[in-house]
């Protein structure tokens, strides 16, 4: 028995992994966080699964299903939105998975800003423009943030920023930001990307707050902050540079 950690990817159901998906079609026990991974996720359980919604469920009741199920000698599927290792609260499952040694392993899924990107037909790392992507959040009502990891401090470094569940934060995002990255920084918020009802809104940070307002937009959304989200001259990548020498083509720049 094993209690298997699956990323569902982020909102597409075609979008989680060929792994993913097989341990959902042959487990016979799935619990699923509702409020974030789509319903039709699930269509591949096998007939008579037992599927728990765990939205409304506490740790303890959530572990609890695990080492009952444990006890039958039934496997688990433990389906997170996204990729379970960012914001997924699956270290607090293991923690007490360890404590009641019950075996369990982890699936990755598509991360959410990777369908952000997509959304936007952007890249996140440009040469010469970024060349760093910061994954991170603020703290409103979830667990504070470590002092060094404030917004402030993120922000020197003018890297692409990805800001999870911040939507709801703009007023106190834009102004740590603006003096790192300028008011005319492109932003872009994409709403539930992947999902049927995805919505991008692009512009700066000196207009997103109000554009996101209009749309009454308040969460399950992404912010995206850096140059990169509009920069054209950035330089090209030496990968594919005709005089660039590598492993796969020693002879470039000269002749074969």
């Amino acid at each position: 028995m094993t209690v298997h950690f699956v990323g569902a990817g982020p909102g597409a159901p075609d979008l989680i992994t060929v792994r993913g998906r097989d341990l959902i079609a042959r487990l016979p026990v799935i619990l699923y966080a509702g409020s974030l991974v789509p319903r039709a996720v699930l269509d591949w359980a096998p007939a008579g699964a037992e599927i728990v919604d765990t939205a409304s469920l506490t740790l303890d009741e959530i572990v609890d299903r695990m080492a009952s199920a444990h006890a039958k000698n039934l496997s688990v599927a433990r389906v997170h939105s996204g990729d379970p290792s960012l914001y997924g609260a699956i270290a607090e499952q293991m923690r007490r998975l360890d404590r009641l040694q019950i075996p369990y392993d982890v699936t990755p899924g598509v991360p959410s800003f990777a369908a952000a990107a997509a959304a936007l037909k952007r890249e996140l790392t440009l040469p010469g423009v970024s060349q760093t992507v910061i994954l991170t959040r603020t703290a409103m009502k979830s667990s504070p943030m470590p002092p060094r990891e404030a917004l402030t401090a993120l922000g020197a470094s003018g890297a692409t920023l990805v800001l999870h569940l911040s939507v709801r934060n703009l007023a106190a995002v834009v102004p740590a930001l603006v003096p790192h990255y300028g008011a005319d920084c492109p932003t872009a918020v994409v709403y539930r990307a992947s999902w049927p009802d995805e919505q991008v809104i692009r512009g700066t940070l000196d207009d997103i707050r109000a554009k996101v307002r209009a749309a009454k937009i308040t969460r399950t959304a992404l912010i995206i902050v850096g140059r990169v989200l509009k920069d054209e001259t950035f330089a090209a990548s030496h990968l594919y540079d005709a005089d660039h020498r590598h492993l796969f083509r020693p002879n470039a720049g000269g002749r074969s």
